[in-house]
């Protein structure tokens, strides 16, 4: 009778799990033609380098993914039982579970993407960059022939020669497009001289049309350069520095009388674009990390950190209150019974979320392949990845191969997890 009851179980066990088992074991000692080729498919996976970006990268992921999430979650899960509207944050952070994981990815290609204006991460990373070293409105700007400039070394420009107080500089440039000029950029003004003072014009020297204004002389149909610094140099040092109006015109003290004018580098600065989320650029060098790989494992660590959270709070609601005030009423600080108290306590839920999220992570696909750049996506493979491209490829052996490591990858993790469990139990 018993036999009879586990019959059908066995029977879909045997189909779905032992058989696909099996197969894939005996498929991996054969090459893409069929030819029987022994070790050969594993040997591959030790020695193809993009097979071994793949096996370094998953073991980043299992490294870092768990033990982020599982932080979070647990700092989400102690923070939100002392305040009052924790319910609702809890709700927020575990909402992204509901989300697939390719919606998910879809999300984080578009928060990652580079360009300021279409990637939201970099949208406020430029704002926070600028609000400390804002680029200049003119990177672009440069003399041109016949100037009174010249380079100065540094991307700087200076005069050719040294200025006199009382007679009005003129500092033409070229190189910035009428759309891309600030807005409160006036029609540029010849400056009037002035007794003891040394004056000018910064300005872009140039009208759309054929033999219009004049060269190296400001004119009403030209912009001037609002903004832009202008230094007094004597013998390698600073003596006086201003900033031209609107209109391009400065004014620079009686001190300036005999040196160089120079623009600065900084008027030049190419604007800041952001960083390069999902570039091949490495961001912890040392350990082989790039920021396309740490970019995906943020975007696990959005989804899963809920999940974490929920579990590590059920735990936490399980602890007797009595021991966290005894140990309050002996002395201990906060952190102390965080510290020595409630994370011992919790040690058999962060377990189990731990495990639980490694062997996620093994499996994980569809963020690296989503989010990946098609140019990066060699640097973020992971191993569930170049299974998926090695079937693409019709090399079926090295995809058994593969599938088998992971097999083989996940069987202790869980074991573990097993032997834990029913060391509860007995509990």
């Amino acid at each position: 009778m018993a036999a009879a009851f586990l019959l059908p179980a066995l029977v879909l066990l045997g189909a779905l799990v032992v058989y696909p088992i099996g197969y894939s074991v005996q498929r991996s000692f054969f090459d893409k033609s069929g030819d029987f080729t022994g070790f050969g498919n594993y040997v591959t996976l030790f020695t193809d380098d993009t097979i071994l970006t793949a096996i370094r990268n998953n073991a980043i992921w299992v490294v870092l993914a768990p033990t982020i999430a599982t932080a979070l979650g647990l700092i989400f899960a102690v923070l939100t039982e002392r305040v009052r509207w924790g319910t609702a944050f809890k709700l927020l952070v575990f909402m992204p579970m509901a989300i697939s994981m390719l919606a998910a990815g879809i999300i984080f290609r578009l928060v990652y993407e580079q360009d300021p204006d279409r990637g939201a991460l970099n949208a406020v990373w430029v704002g926070v960059h600028d609000t400390f070293a804002e680029s200049s409105a003119f990177p672009k700007a440069h003399p041109g022939q016949k100037s009174p400039l010249k380079p100065g070394g540094g991307g700087s420009f200076v005069t050719r020669t040294t200025v006199e107080a009382g007679v009005p500089v003129a500092l033409p440039l070229l190189g910035v497009a009428k759309e891309q000029m600030p807005d409160e950029a006036a029609p540029a003004k010849a400056a009037a001289a002035e007794p003891g003072k040394v004056t000018g014009t910064v300005w872009q020297d140039f009208t759309l049309g054929k033999g219009v204004g004049e060269r190296n002389a400001p004119d009403a149909s030209e912009s001037g350069y609002p903004g832009m610094t202008v230094q007094a140099v004597k013998g390698g040092e600073v003596v006086a520095s201003a900033k031209a109006a609107a209109d391009g015109t400065f004014t620079l003290p009686e001190a300036a009388d005999g040196a160089q004018l120079r623009l600065p580098a900084s008027n030049f600065r190419e604007p800041y674009n952001g960083v390069d989320w999902l570039g091949p650029d490495k961001v912890l060098p040392f350990v082989g990390v790039n920021f396309v790989t740490l970019s995906v494992i943020l975007a696990y660590v959005w989804m899963w950190a809920g999940f974490a959270m929920v579990l590590i709070a059920a735990g936490l609601a399980g602890i007797p209150r009595e021991l966290l005030e005894a140990a309050r009423v002996d002395g201990a600080n906060e952190w102390q019974v965080f510290r020595r108290v409630t994370v011992p306590l919790l040690a058999p839920v962060l377990a189990v979320v731990l495990v639980t999220l490694m062997i996620n992570v093994l499996k994980i696909f569809d963020l690296v392949f989503i989010i990946a750049p098609g140019d990066v996506r060699d640097d973020a493979n992971v191993l569930a990845l170049q299974l998926y491209n090695s079937f693409v490829d019709r090399d079926s052996g090295v995809a058994s191969a593969i599938a088998v490591l992971l097999f083989l990858l996940v069987v202790p993790v869980m074991a573990f997890n097993v032997r834990r469990l029913r060391r509860e139990v007995r509990r």
